[in-house]
């Protein structure tokens, strides 16, 4: 018994794993490495990544391009596995990105925060100004089988490509969460339920593509015995996170990895982003005061995300999550997804995944289990 292959075109990946993007610095080119070493899919978060160049405030477009050139290159150089980037729609530098990420060979590119429409289109001015035909995938990320078929009718209308896959982001995620507050808890809208619905839409389209087109889902997916659920469910691979921050490869501070090994299931909560989308985080002193009104005064010197308007906002949410990704927990917070409570130790992506890869077989081996006969 062993993990299936995930299959994205061309791409295999022995093992059904996609880290999901964990922007302001949580995953860079060292957990995206590690995690393509072991035959998943390892994942540079495209937003803020960007934060440590010296010119980041007065030229973020070129300090964020340059950062992320720079760390696909790392990655390239530690691994000869699948690296992608994942480019939020919401970034004001969008277009930027999600060339930039071509450009550098990305394997692909993930997008959402907002319906990805012009992926497409970007793709092919990409390849025509450079005069080259990128094999980047390009990969929607999804939070129902409805909004998969509009963005794929809306790029075969446009430009007559069809997305390579589709990831499907249940409510129990971590950070950004595409479905609305009262949703969030609502059974109906579970990971369960909503993934027979991306799997319709995805093989509608696999006759017009000429190929399979994979469903990745994500949003809750804990241990190796999840994973073969949403294989049974008719995914092709899961899309983890939360386990990969308490890894030795993380990006991200120990400090901030130690604060998923604290948590508790009572710590995590709600928050309404500066962004215009309900978070999940970590509750502490710096939600607690955003809650109570405290504004904490700031001028905007990023101007990362489009919807953000900084004359209403209580707080930057770049410099409180690049405070957090710091270690600096006072100053920021944690992102986190519903299961953070069950993370107990730091461990390194090898362990982790071979623990995942054990709990799946244990999981398959009891459920294929046949009675014996008296």
């Amino acid at each position: 018994m062993s993990f299936p292959a995930l299959k994205i075109g061309d791409l295999v990946a022995r093992t059904p794993i996609v880290q999901g993007g964990m922007g302001v610095g949580i995953s860079l080119s060292g957990l995206a490495s590690a995690v393509a070493n072991e035959g998943g899919i390892g994942v540079i978060a495209g937003a803020m990544v960007g934060m440590r160049e010296p010119d980041v405030a007065a030229h973020p477009v070129e300090a964020n391009v340059r950062a992320l050139r720079r760390e696909i290159e790392k990655a390239r150089a530690a691994t000869k596995g699948i690296i992608g980037v994942n480019v939020m729609v919401a970034l004001t530098t969008f277009a930027e990105m999600v060339r930039a990420a071509i450009e550098a060979h990305a394997d692909v590119v993930f997008s959402g925060a907002g319906l990805p429409m012009d992926l497409p289109k970007i793709f092919q001015e990409t390849c025509a100004q450079k005069k080259e035909e990128f094999r980047t995938k390009l990969v929607p990320i999804v939070s129902s089988g409805r909004a998969a078929t509009l963005i794929a009718k809306k790029w075969i209308s446009r430009t007559g490509l069809i997305p390579d896959a589709f990831v499907l982001e249940g409510p129990k995620a971590g950070g950004h969460l595409g479905f609305s507050e009262e949703h969030i808890f609502d059974e109906a809208f579970s990971l369960e339920k909503l993934v027979s619905g991306v799997v319709d839409a995805a093989k509608a389209l696999e006759d017009k593509a000429g190929r399979a087109i994979p469903v990745i889902a994500g949003g809750g997916v804990f241990s190796g015995a999840d994973i073969a659920k949403m294989l049974s469910l008719g995914a092709s691979g899961v899309q983890m996170a939360t386990r990969f921050v308490a890894t030795n490869e993380c990006d991200a501070d120990i400090r901030f990895k130690q604060a998923y090994v604290d948590a508790k299931k009572e710590d995590v909560t709600i928050i309404h982003s500066p962004v215009g989308m309900p978070g999940r985080a970590l509750n502490n002193a710096f939600i607690e005061a955003a809650r109570e009104g405290r504004k904490k005064p700031f001028k905007c010197v990023f101007h990362c995300i489009k919807t953000c308007d900084p004359t209403t906002t209580p707080y930057c949410i770049s410099s409180a999550l690049i405070n957090a990704m710091k270690g600096n927990l006072d100053k920021g917070f944690v992102f986190c997804g519903a299961n953070v409570d069950k993370v107990k130790s730091i461990v390194s992506v090898h362990e982790l995944m071979e623990t995942l890869r054990r709990e799946y077989d244990e999981f398959m081996e009891k459920e294929n289990a046949v009675p014996v006969m008296a």
